[in-house]
Formats: structure tokens, C-alpha cells, sequence
């Protein structure tokens, strides 16, 4: 898979990032959430699956607007 990086709102290189795959899916790298309180309130949690805290800066400002 190749990613295209779309963008990020750090300083120095570090998380959040945005990139995009050759299907148009995005890619998020991030801080894990790691709050076991927000944790309980996902739903439908599928083995494997990990979740990333996303500025709403980032998504606003690097996500594809197609």
C-alpha cells in the first residue's frame, strides 16, 4: 500500500499526521486513546482495532474535500 501524506498540524515532525491511500482511504497517525472511560463508550469494537485522538484542526484543514 502507498501512502500520500496529506498533512499535519505538529511542530517538528511529530503526530497527528493525515495521509491518503491509492484507494482514497485516510490513515491517521496519532496519540492512542488510551482513556478507559472514552474507551467504554465506543461501540462495535472489532478485534484489532485501535483508536487515535485527531485534532478537528487536522481533519478540517488536510482532509480531501472530494
Amino acid at each position: 500500500m502507498k501512502l500520500k501524506f496529506l498533512g499535519s498540524t505538529s511542530d517538528g515532525g511529530n503526530c497527528p499526521t493525515l495521509y491518503e491511500t491509492e484507494t482514497g482511504d485516510i490513515v491517521v497517525q496519532g496519540y492512542r486513546l488510551t482513556d478507559d472511560e472514552a474507551i467504554g463508550q465506543l461501540r462495535d469494537v472489532l478485534p484489532g482495532e485501535t483508536f487515535v485522538v485527531v485534532p478537528r484542526d487536522l481533519l478540517t484543514r488536510f482532509t480531501p474535500k472530494e
